[in-house]
């Protein structure tokens, strides 16, 4: 644990107040814009397939110029669509809107990246610790996120242009951060210009190991989006002011973040599957509460179980994920988890928006338990082949 992972972790931090800002705002912009109210959410799905989109481009740029480089490519471009979005806001065109947060989702995909660097700044028997304390990190984004976003909403004469620009000096300051970084060196390419990237990319997601670590991954993120993104639209449907809004997302992200400091812990304890196990017992606990009501205490709760039923989740199909892939096979591998994110979480964004606008708040949360079975099924199926190879 060194400063490094301190600084990484002030990084994440900023990353997280980027995301939670924009989830808080982007489909209040899009509700205000959007032709049909359906479309509301489109600016949220646009920064996730925009991620998407992105994954092959930064494994190329992560492989190719190393850690820190590519980190702040992804930054720059954080700047310069922030600013992008401002101008959509102030001229009211919402495919602007959509586009901007679109160029947006490759910062979005690099910076997903930040929990794997994590666990190479730090020596191997701490790689649990040393990505649970920078995922940790999103603390910072859980208070500042909702909170810069409600003393800004008004900052311009335009409502939340002057949120994208602040976000425009949050990417800066990260900037400044990593540049304090010092990540491990890329593979040096040998004379012949040949460089081991391990077995095909096909063979590594064969693995039992590989397909429930990324589906884990992707189904319990896709979840979570699809109840966060959504609860702004819900909260504003049932005549709740934004300050409760914000509150909700606030403690909503210290649940997915606070347990950082020690769901790592809890890993090298009771292991890996049982702490993902216990991630989704919380987000079904979750749905029961959002389905009992719809007062504030309601959201508020059901949200913060939200979040931590995601960071055990998550972090555990991470920790998962490392034991699926060698060193030089990192770039590809991350590459591939990263867009079985995006891909789940652009479905959820744009699904969240059409059924609370359509079908309402119940329907989404009962929708919400099937890919949650779904995971559960593919845990119980890891386990038990865990299982039978320990018997042999």
């Amino acid at each position: 644990m060194n400063r490094q992972l301190w600084l990484l972790a002030l990084c994440q931090g900023l990353f997280l107040t980027n995301n939670v800002t924009f989830i808080a705002i982007n489909g209040l912009v899009g509700l205000n814009l959007a032709p049909l109210g359906w479309m509301a959410t489109l600016p949220v799905m646009g920064y996730v397939v925009g991620g998407a989109l992105s994954t092959t481009l930064v494994a190329h740029t992560q492989s190719r110029f190393g850690r820190r480089t590519s980190f702040q490519m992804g930054l720059a471009v954080a700047v310069a669509s922030a600013l992008l979005c401002c101008y959509a806001a102030y001229s009211r065109n919402f495919w602007l809107l959509v586009g901007a947060t679109v160029v947006a989702g490759y910062y979005n995909a690099n910076a997903q990246l930040y929990r794997f660097a994590a666990a190479e700044l730090a020596a191997p028997a701490f790689r649990e610790k040393a990505i649970s304390l920078v995922m940790a990190g999103g603390l910072i984004g859980a208070v500042a996120g909702p909170n810069l976003a409600s003393v800004t909403r008004n900052l311009t004469a335009t409502p939340f242009a002057g949120a994208y620009l602040a976000l425009a000096g949050v990417a800066l300051m990260a900037m400044g951060l990593l540049s304090f970084i010092r990540f491990p060196a890329p593979p040096v390419k040998p004379a012949t210009g040949q460089v081991d990237t391990g077995r095909p990319l096909r063979e590594i997601m064969r693995q039992p190991v590989f397909i429930v670590a990324a589906a884990a991954g992707a189904l319990g993120y896709g979840v979570m989006n699809l109840l966060m993104a959504a609860t702004p639209i819900a909260m504003q449907i049932c005549s709740l002011p934004f300050s409760d809004v914000a509150m909700v997302l606030e403690w909503h992200v210290i649940g997915m973040f606070a347990p950082g400091f020690f769901t790592g812990h809890l890993i090298k304890r009771f292991g890996t599957l049982p702490i993902m196990a216990a991630g989704l017992a919380l987000n079904a606990v979750c749905v029961v509460i959002a389905l009992s009501g719809v007062d504030f205490t309601n959201f508020l709760i059901a949200l913060f179980l939200l979040g931590l039923g995601w960071n055990f989740l998550f972090t555990g199909s991470t920790m998962l994920a490392l034991t699926a892939y060698r060193p030089e096979e990192k770039d590809k591998a991350q590459g591939a988890l990263n867009f079985c994110v995006f891909a789940v979480l652009a479905l959820s964004s744009l699904a969240s928006g059409v059924l609370v606008t359509t079908k309402g708040w119940a329907l989404l949360n009962l929708g919400s338990l099937l890919p949650l079975s779904a995971t559960a099924l593919l845990l119980g199926w890891l386990a038990l082949k865990k299982r039978r190879l320990q018997d042999r």
